[in-house]
């Protein structure tokens, strides 16, 4: 999905990639495969996303969109996004198909993992603001020593819950990993995604060592930065993205 407010990057040599292939998630909710014309991998960390010009005939827009696939999986790399009403930008996304061709510059973006802590880790996510954290996922769980993780996703139903088999599975597969879905209806989610996170991260106990990921839209994210930051974890150890 876009990031609001996420820097474009302007200076970044422009790259070119194909449209390989378009997997609908939900009738207004949709991931891009791309690939490099050029023959070559994307290299990026996971949590960063890609500045992607849009050429809307009166004006030629620049809008970033998070790679939800993981660097080590190679081949092309995902976008996914969602309607949003009125936008012309994520419009153009939409009309796209498989052989088009996408100008973009990047990556770029500070969400991201690149070293895995080895310390518990809380990831919050709600709609398709899960795409940066499933490859911090990923890159967690190639780690030689695999962190306590814990995961609360949440959407206004269970279509929008984007990824759901493949989360399960992990949660089946790995010890160390459990995934938490939420459903709630649109203007409740960040009220119920707080309620967890005081019950699980705050009340629950008094280790303040933990780290966090949070990635999600509006007001709610930085709601969520500040019950933690203000229960006693350190400022660094809330990651956040704001959309």
């Amino acid at each position: 999905m876009s990031g609001a407010g996420q820097s474009a990057g302007g200076g970044r040599a422009k790259l070119i990639a194909r449209v390989e292939r378009i997997h609908d998630h939900a009738p207004d909710t949709r991931s891009l495969f791309l690939s490099l014309v050029d023959g070559k991998y994307l290299r990026f960390v996971p949590g960063q996303f890609i500045s992607i010009t849009i050429p809307l005939g009166d004006e030629v827009r620049s809008r970033p969109y998070t790679i939800a696939s993981s660097p080590e999986d190679r081949g092309s790399f995902e976008i996914c996004f969602n309607e949003v009403p009125g936008g012309r930008g994520v419009a153009w996304l939409f009309e796209r198909s498989v052989g088009d061709t996408i100008e973009f510059a990047g990556p770029f973006g500070s969400f991201t993992m690149e070293q895995v802590p080895q310390v518990e880790i809380g990831l919050i996510a709600e709609g398709t603001a899960i795409a940066p954290i499933r490859p911090i996922l990923k890159r967690a769980f190639a780690a030689s020593s695999i962190p306590k993780m814990h995961l609360i996703y949440a959407a206004p139903d269970q279509q929008h819950l984007l990824y759901r088999a493949e989360l399960d599975e992990y949660a089946r597969a790995e010890p160390n990993f459990t995934f938490e879905p939420v459903i709630a209806a649109a203007d409740a989610i960040y009220d119920r995604l707080l309620e967890l996170a005081q019950q699980r991260w705050i009340d629950a106990d008094a280790d303040r060592t933990r780290q966090f990921y949070i990635c999600g839209v509006g007001k709610g994210v930085i709601r969520l930065r500040d019950l933690l930051r203000g229960s006693g974890y350190e400022r660094r150890a809330v990651h956040y993205e704001q959309w």
